[in-house]
C-alpha cells in the first residue's frame, strides 16, 4: 500500500509518501513541504497548495490519502488556514477517486510512538527509526506527514474491519426492514373484509 500523508497548513503543508503493509518494514517514497507566501492573497495560496498536491499525486500515485483532522485551537486564524488547506487536500484526492482518511493528532502520535501526548521531537525520532532514515525530516511538518501515512498503514486493517462491520449491520437492518414490510403487506392482503353495516330503513 502506498499512502500520501498530508499535514495541512497554509504557510507550510507537509507531504510524505510511505510504502508498506502492517507487520512489515516501511519505506519512504518521498517527503517535502509545500510553501506559500504569508503576504499573498488567500485564494492564491490555496491555488499554490492545490498545484503542489496535484504534482505529488501525479508523481507518486498513492492508493490512499491520510490527512490530519483539524481541531479547534486558541488561534482561530491558524485553525481557519489549516482547515482550508485540509479541504484542498481532501478535494484533490476525492477528485481522483482516492479514499481519504482523517486521523487526529493523538491517534497519529499513539500509532507512531505509543503515546498520544508525544512531542514533535519524539514523533520525528520514531519516524526516522521506522523508515530507517539518516536524520529526522525537516521541518516538523514533513515528519508529521510521514507519521500520518504510517498511522494509516498500521490502522487500515482495523478501519477496514470496522467499515465492513458497519456495512454488514446496515445490510442486515435493510433486510429486516424489507421482511417486515413484506409481512405487513401479506397480512393486509389476508385480512378478511369487514361486512357492510346494514342501514335501517325509515318507518312509514
Amino acid at each position: 500500500m502506498r499512502v500520501l500523508g498530508v499535514d495541512p497548513g497554509l504557510t507550510r503543508c507537509g507531504v510524505g509518501v510511505v510504502d508498506g503493509v502492517p507487520g512489515r518494514a516501511l519505506t519512504m517514497a518521498g517527503v517535502g513541504v509545500i510553501r506559500t507566501p504569508a503576504d499573498a492573497d488567500i485564494g492564491h495560496r490555496l491555488v499554490l497548495i492545490e498545484r503542489g498536491l496535484e504534482a505529488w499525486l501525479d508523481e507518486h500515485r498513492p492508493e490512499a490519502v491520510a490527512v490530519e483532522r483539524v481541531f479547534s485551537q486558541h488561534n482561530v486564524r491558524t485553525v481557519m488556514g489549516t482547515a482550508q488547506a485540509s479541504a484542498v487536500a481532501i478535494l484533490c484526492a476525492s477528485r481522483r477517486g482516492l479514499p481519504v482518511h482523517l486521523h487526529t493528532p493523538s491517534e497519529v502520535k499513539a500509532a507512531v510512538t505509543g503515546s498520544g501526548r508525544a512531542g514533535k521531537d519524539q514523533v520525528g525520532a520514531m519516524v526516522t527509526r521506522l523508515l530507517r532514515l539518516d536524520a529526522p525530516p525537516k521541518p516538523a511538518d514533513a515528519a508529521d506527514a510521514l507519521a500520518l501515512a504510517i498511522c494509516h498503514i498500521w490502522r487500515s486493517p482495523a478501519t477496514n474491519r470496522l467499515q465492513q462491520a458497519v456495512a454488514g449491520n446496515r445490510l442486515q437492518q435493510a433486510a429486516a426492514a424489507q421482511r417486515a414490510a413484506a409481512t405487513h403487506r401479506g397480512t393486509a392482503r389476508r385480512a378478511p373484509a369487514r361486512p357492510p353495516v346494514p342501514t335501517q330503513e325509515p318507518t312509514p
